[in-house]
């Protein structure tokens, strides 16, 4: 030990006054540190909801129970309609208000008045969609019963809200409040409810990205005969779905009742005509930007990125080993924390006309009742059904005008404010046509199609370089969908979650009118079904591949295809409905749906699942978990057997291909073949696609293992030569492939190809969609978990998506998985990405993320026995005086 003496003119100190100095410094940094550590604490667990005992509260008519088991799952027992969602909405606010905070003002275009200057853009161009005043419409359209629901539940938020605020409400408060102290949360209104209901539509749309890449590649292509070169390979690139290959939803329609006038079924028909509806203040927060008002939304809102999509099917009691149906659900989300769902029961103490619900399953937080789930007698579940309910039509426009059948009409034009934290009001002018708003000088690629724009007149591709039958004037882009139109299905949740029967089911299907979903059914006498819901347009001249000449009417929707004409299947003869957002029915089928479906590599391996399975013993529910869970990638046992006669140099590359030889096919997280086969197929993609003089579009892996598949069978084929990387052969572009998938797997996991894994390339980070994307530290540090290692990947059962050419993280996810045992609704199991409650720190913040990952599901307490052996927390709450 040596000795430190002072310089010698420093002045001399006793050792044991150093001592205490040193000691009083060290104890006072413990003194702060312990406080600051406490105000942390105190501030983190201040906003954690009070799970037991008894709570007083204005506006309930008598006490309701909600019991809480160990994950932190509430079911909620009442005696009147009334106090039932009133209780939904006070619960759904102590766990996840900031998140219904959040959402609302997204669904609004209000974001900016939260996060400031940054969030403008994405404001301006959700306030153009004009969610938030559909949603207002249908609100003021409910019938008196519904509306009821919607105002119990906004009274239940409100009571809560009137004894808690800022940090006391969530954490993110007393980070929102450093930076923006002015910020008033607002009291809540059904229409912020409504609302979301468009946002997950947003979530779920289908082919808006897909119709314009292919407008861009046209516009790109020049003259008339490189366009006609363009369609052609606009044909290659996303051929028609493969009926040869892969199953259709319903191969047989069934014949059902109609249903009965008066009893809430859409209207047979439905027309429509020319006069349809249609970062200042945060100072040290630096919001990652998004390339494009487009991203910005979907990292608000939930990205439609590969993965996006579903897996649901039924079994007939035929096949089962209990004789009774069973039925399975993982909806296909953007990955987000908290997760998009809350779990919940919801059960009136005496079932009747008045108070008829006894339902649990997976709601959505800021919306009463429950999405997706069972009652005591039916179980439904999702999954998107892909039809092209959106087009965009390029507008001949003069001013405020446009050009309408020969003459110029005036468009709708409102004036709106977008209020900025910390910085000035923006104005905006919001334009509309018959189809829809402009949304062009919005968003980038909008912008881009009114520049260069084409369209399509069924089947052809038109430019509009100056051809005499297109008006003069110039160009904007507007969009017709059916999310900006209001429906009916605030409506339809209710009559779902009370249904008896399959005509009760279909009655509430007739209702969903956006989102657009597959519904798969059973019920406990034994019955199976699915229905083909929504609000689907009958088109007139086009087809909506392309952008349509939105100045000639002949393009224009006819109406909506009547309901009782949607396709329907019940107790088919196979015993079992797959669904998993592939093609509904066969061409032959009187309405046109979508030429953009999934192109059925799920849904042909879950089929051929059941069908083994059931050859080999009746099913269980174990059966329907491990198939949920299944990792097998269809295009890695594609290219295992196209490089096996591939010479590649090297030891490394050599010992590389080798692994393929002998892996299962499966993605699981552990597996280094799986690792090596999903980098080959980055790599070979890429070099296909991607590294080229002029790059095309190859961004769903579903439709790439298509055309990538037929490829390979097709050694001539001319994309397997490209110039940019010096390569003329199908052996040399997969021998070049193979050589660079060795050499980056190498640089991210070593050189040990028995230490590589998938999961560990794969891996989630869970990210709050704001103060998680804050670009600073500590903040995030705060709010994301992870990463986790996960299996799975892009169009496989387990669909764990990533994005090719940026990184093998998982993005979209099963946002939750359940099993339902109609012998026996105990025997059920669920599980969701995150957990129930959406506060930092709190137990059930995470606490289903590592089973979720593992596909671990939870046991489902749904009979009163059950819920009450499982409950370790109750809250009683009680009307005030």
């Amino acid at each position: 030990m040596t000795t430190e003496y002072p310089e010698p003119d420093a002045p001399r100190f006793p050792a044991a006054k150093i001592g205490r100095i040193a000691f009083g410094v060290v104890a006072a940094l413990i003194v702060i540190v312990v406080i600051i550590a406490f105000v942390v604490v105190w501030t983190i667990q201040r906003s954690f909801p009070q799970a037991s005992g008894e709570i007083e509260v204005d506006g309930l008519e008598t006490a309701v129970s909600v019991q809480r088991d160990e994950l932190g799952i509430p079911t909620i027992t009442a005696d009147s309609s009334h106090d039932l969602f009133y209780a939904q909405g006070f619960v759904h606010a102590q766990d996840r208000f900031f998140e219904m905070d959040f959402r609302r003002h997204v669904t609004s275009g209000r974001v900016a008045e939260m996060f400031g200057e940054s969030q403008a853009g994405t404001d301006m161009f959700l306030r153009t969609l004009g969610w938030r005043d559909t949603a207002e419409q249908e609100v003021e359209a409910l019938d008196e019963t519904t509306r009821g629901y919607y105002d119990a539940y906004a009274e239940g938020v409100n009571a809560y809200l009137a004894s808690h605020d800022g940090a006391d409400l969530s954490l993110e408060y007393a980070v929102l409040g450093i930076q923006n102290p002015d910020y008033e949360v607002e009291p809540w209104e059904p229409a912020d409810s409504v609302a979301w209901l468009k946002a997950m539509a947003w979530d779920l749309r289908t082919n808006i990205e897909d119709e314009t890449q292919r407008a861009l590649l046209v516009a790109d292509a020049g003259d008339d005969t490189a366009a006609a070169d363009s369609q052609a390979l606009l044909e290659k690139l996303y051929p028609a779905y493969p009926f040869d290959k892969n199953p259709v939803i319903v191969p047989t329609i069934s014949t059902v009742e109609p249903l009965e006038d008066g009893t809430g079924a859409a209207p047979a028909s439905v027309t429509t005509d020319d006069d349809a509806d249609i970062q200042t203040a945060i100072t040290t927060v630096e919001w990652a930007e998004a390339d494009s008002v487009i991203e910005a939304a979907s990292l608000l809102i939930g990205d439609v990125g590969e993965g996006i999509g579903s897996n649901s099917w039924v079994v007939s009691g035929e096949l089962t080993e209990s004789g009774m149906p069973l039925l399975a659900n993982d909806p296909h989300l953007g990955a987000a924390l908290p997760s998009v769902w809350h779990q919940v029961q919801l059960r009136c103490s005496t079932v009747s006309a008045e108070c008829p619900f006894d339902v649990g399953g997976f709601s959505f937080s800021g919306l009463p009742g429950v999405v997706i789930g069972h009652n005591s007698q039916v179980a439904w579940g999702f999954t998107n059904l892909t039809t092209d309910v959106a087009d965009l039509y390029i507008e001949k426009v003069d001013g405020d005008q446009y050009w309408r059948d020969g003459a110029l009409v005036p468009m709708d034009v409102r004036e709106e404010t977008i209020k900025v934290a910390g910085g000035d009001d923006i104005d905006l002018t919001i334009r509309s046509t018959v189809h829809g708003p402009i949304i062009s000088g919005l968003v980038d690629d909008f912008t881009a199609i009114a520049e260069t724009p084409v369209v399509g007149t069924g089947g052809t591709v038109l430019p509009l370089d100056g051809a005499p039958e297109i008006p003069a004037g110039d160009v904007a882009v507007s969009l017709r969908w059916t999310a900006l139109e209001p429906g009916k299905t605030a409506s339809a949740i209710f009559a779902l979650n009370t249904s008896q029967n399959f005509d009760d089911f279909r009655r509430a299907a007739s209702l969903f009118d956006v989102p657009a979903q597959n519904l798969i059914y059973a019920d406990i006498e034994g019955n199976i079904g699915y229905q083909a819901p929504g609000r689907l347009p009958i088109r007139g001249a086009g087809d909506g591949w392309l952008p349509q000449p939105g100045w000639d009417s002949a393009y224009d929707w006819t109406g909506f295809i009547p309901f009782e004409e949607l396709p329907v299947s019940y107790n088919p003869s196979s015993g079992f409905i797959v669904t998993a957002n592939n093609a509904i029915v066969t061409d032959d089928y009187d309405y046109f749906l979508s030429r953009d479906w999934d192109y059925g590599y799920r849904a042909e391996r879950i089929a051929h699942m059941i069908e083994r399975r059931a050859a080999l013993a009746p099913l269980t529910a174990q059966d329907m978990r491990d198939i949920q869970n299944d990792n097998e990638m269809w295009i890695g046992k594609k290219l295992a057997t196209a490089m096996g006669e591939v010479e590649v140099d090297g030891a490394g590359p050599q010992e590389a291909v080798a692994l393929l030889r002998t892996w299962d096919a499966q993605n699981n997280p552990t597996s280094p073949g799986a690792a090596y086969a999903n980098v080959l197929w980055k790599n070979l993609v890429m070099n296909l696609f991607a590294n080229r003089a002029e790059p095309l579009p190859h961004d769903s892996q579903a439709r790439l293992f298509l055309v990538v598949g037929g490829m390979l069978d097709d050694p001539f084929d001319p994309l397997w030569t490209n110039e940019q990387i010096d390569v003329a052969s199908m052996d040399e572009m997969l021998a070049l492939s193979a050589e660079q998938a060795y050499d980056e797997l190498v640089s991210l996991q070593g050189e040990a190809t028995a230490r590589w894994n998938w999961g560990g390339l794969h891996a989630i980070t869970l990210t709050s969609d704001t103060l998680g994307s804050s670009g600073i530290a500590p903040i995030e540090m705060l709010f994301n978990r992870g990463p986790y290692p996960v299996g799975g990947g892009a169009s496989v059962v387990n669909a764990t998506g990533w994005e090719l050419g940026e990184s093998y993280a998982t993005t979209t996810v099963p946002s939750m998985r359940m099993v339902i045992d109609l012998a026996n609704f105990d025997d059920s199991t669920w599980n969701h990405l995150s957990g129930a409650s959406g506060h930092a720190f709190h137990p059930n913040y995470v606490d289903q993320t590592e089973d979720w990952a593992a596909g671990v599901q939870t046991p489902w307490a749904f009979t009163p026995d059950a819920v009450d052996e499982a409950t370790v927390n109750t809250l009683v709450l009680t009307p005030k005086g």
